[in-house]
């Protein structure tokens, strides 16, 4: 990827990873103290640790930062170039010891995510790409699905929106529901062809989904939030409706498939 516009910023996005991954060997999944924040969110010492270095390794000077675990600078609507993070996507997964969390680092140039990275510690899965360049998984260049049928598919769904039963309109569709948690993972799954479509009804924030999106888009796919409107990622209110993702021959299938919930937050 050394062709690439952004080579020092896919550089420090892998630097970011590593030290990320140093971390993460101190903990072990399912055997870690959370806290919970308002809206009974879990937080624990791995997700602050991460956030410190991450920040280290990848800001630089005229660079916007949001975080989810950092307090908000609104100086970053200013910049022109921000990073969008989120420490540990799927903290919940992480808790219960389930390998479905990951690293998620986005980066972003006037309002549009243009690279990402993410790294899932449990399973030593990395996704790394740029908008000029495409995606590599585990080093080597990945291709977004090339699928132009839903018939037989695999989506990825979120576990938490199955459970509540979300996704119950969908259960007769010819393809296959994967429950899983870590939205930015399942992005990342899609980016690298190992899955085809992912979406989630549910409102999300952006350092959820910034890094997954870069992704797809690197890899040549299909995003849009619920709105119907293309990723602005360097937003004064960082909560997103929803999120549709997939290769681009399923674009025009899987609008149709979720079109009842097609601009459902522009209505509230």
């Amino acid at each position: 990827m050394t062709s690439s516009r952004y080579s020092d910023i896919l550089h420090r996005i892998e630097v970011g990873l590593d030290a990320a991954r140093t971390v993460f060997a101190r903990f072990t999944p399912g055997a870690i103290e959370a806290e919970y924040k308002i809206g009974h969110d879990p937080v624990t010492e791995a997700d602050r640790t991460v956030d410190t270095v991450l920040r280290q390794s990848l800001l630089r000077d005229n660079e916007g930062w949001l975080s989810e675990e950092s307090v908000d600078e609104p100086s970053r609507l200013s910049k022109s170039r921000v990073w969008v993070v989120d420490p540990l996507d799927g903290t919940r997964e992480f808790v219960a010891g389930i390998p479905e969390f990951c690293v998620s680092i986005g980066f972003v140039e006037e309002g549009r995510p243009v690279a990402g990275g993410v790294c899932n510690p449990a399973t030593g899965e990395i996704v790394i790409g740029a908008v000029d360049c495409g995606v590599v998984y585990n080093g080597k260049p990945a291709q977004i699905s090339r699928r132009n049928s839903l018939k037989g598919a695999v989506i990825l769904a979120s576990r938490s929106e199955v459970k509540r039963g979300e996704w119950q309109e969908f259960s007769r569709g010819e393809f296959q529901i994967r429950p899983m948690g870590s939205v930015a993972y399942k992005l990342a799954l899609v980016a690298a062809g190992l899955a085809d479509v992912t979406f989630t009804l549910t409102p999300k924030h952006v350092w959820d989904v910034v890094a997954g999106a870069a992704l797809v888009e690197s890899a040549g796919g299909f995003v849009e939030t619920l709105d119907r409107a293309r990723l602005s990622a360097n937003r004064r209110d960082p909560l997103l409706s929803g999120l549709i993702a997939s290769g681009p021959g399923l674009k025009e299938e899987l609008l149709k498939l979720v079109e009842p919930h097609l601009g459902a937050a522009a209505r509230l």
